[in-house]
């Protein structure tokens, strides 16, 4: 595990940080073989980091009668330090106290960076307990915020709770995500008031707004003599699929941003034509019911897992959801790389 300054410093650099899908057999048993078939395409495409133990692995595998939580965190470090890369490796942590420090310490153990920490499960708890709690799990491993939107299973957070949240000396970075421009600006907000902008890295997880996340200056403080904030990378169930061009795509947003003060018309149009994408592959129209089982539906295609099963047997792809993907891989040919994963396929199933 990196310190929490280099750490810092990584993300701060902006990175396309994919959220680590689950591949499961029929039987709804890990299949490995696939499990580092992801990882490897991940690191092929050049991401700069990987989340594991997320929404997008299922929080599911964080029940011990699952057995999962260890073994899949595992295999994908292993693979990044097969590769010899420096990928920040970025664990998730849920539950109450008592378990999110159980998993902070296996996460630690294996040799992950940061623990995304989701407050979904203390959803009646006062700021001062999601504070001690936030305390308590930042003394085993540097923390990445995690503002998740309450339609998956996140809480709302004030303003006041994030600024406080910011007084944890080891939080490396935050992750916004609650799909909502008010709560978006809340957190953007707190790290300018918390005076630790250029200490904290922030991330988008709105997946319904990417590229305007990554494109906007954000001049929220008080002084107007300080620089606007930035949002540096994406932590992203989005970028799970499509990864190469998503890291493509990254660069190009950074390119316009140090070079220009003007936004290419371009960008503008990609940014809806990759919302439409997401909201198929989501299933924003269900209220997200079937998003798990969109993106490992996307991820089948290409040949990358076999099925879309889920340790839920009731998380499936929703009526018409087939139907939607079908429509937007046909409107935006230019979001994929079926070309890349097809080329190295078979070396990453090896």
């Amino acid at each position: 595990m990196k310190d929490c300054g280099t750490v810092r410093k990584q993300l701060g650099d902006g990175l396309v940080i994919p959220a680590h899908p689950l591949a499961l057999t029929s039987e709804r048993r890990l299949d490995m073989a696939h499990q580092r078939a992801l990882t490897r395409y991940y690191l092929a495409s050049g991401a700069g980091g990987i989340a594991v133990g997320v929404h997008t692995t299922q929080f599911a595998i964080h029940d011990p009668r699952v057995g999962l939580y260890r073994p899949v965190l595992e295999l994908a470090a292993e693979e990044v330090d097969r590769s010899g890369r420096q990928v920040v490796k970025v664990a998730g942590l849920v539950g109450a106290t008592d378990q999110a420090v159980r998993e902070a310490g296996i996460a630690s153990d294996l040799g992950y960076d940061c623990g995304l920490l989701s407050l979904g499960a203390l959803r009646d708890a006062s700021d001062e307990e999601l504070i001690e709690h936030s305390r308590l799990t930042a003394e085993v491993i540097p923390l990445f915020g995690f503002y998740l939107q309450p339609a998956i299973g996140g809480r709302a957070l004030s303003h006041r709770f994030w600024r406080r949240f910011l007084e944890i000396e080891n939080v490396a970075a935050v992750k916004i995500a609650p799909f909502n421009r008010y709560q978006t600006l809340d957190v953007v907000r707190a790290v300018a008031d918390s005076g630790r902008a250029t200490d904290i890295a922030l991330y988008t997880g709105n997946d319904d707004s990417i590229i305007l996340d990554l494109l906007t200056p954000f001049q929220v403080s008080e002084d107007p003599a300080q620089p606007p904030l930035r949002i540096a990378g994406g932590l992203l169930g989005q970028w799970a699929v499509w990864t190469r061009s998503a890291v493509q795509l990254l660069d190009e947003i950074r390119g316009t941003v140090v070079e220009s003060d003007s936004i290419p018309t371009r960008l503008l149009e990609l940014n809806s034509q990759l919302t439409d994408a997401n909201a198929a592959i989501f299933d924003a129209e269900n209220r997200f019911s079937g998003c798990l089982a969109g993106i490992l539906e996307v991820l089948r295609r290409q040949g990358l897992v076999r099925g879309t099963w889920c340790i839920d047997p009731d998380q499936q792809l929703s009526p018409g959801q087939v139907e939607n993907l079908d429509r937007v891989e046909r409107s935006y040919p230019h979001l994929k790389d079926d070309d890349f994963v097809r080329e190295h396929l078979c070396e990453w199933l090896s």
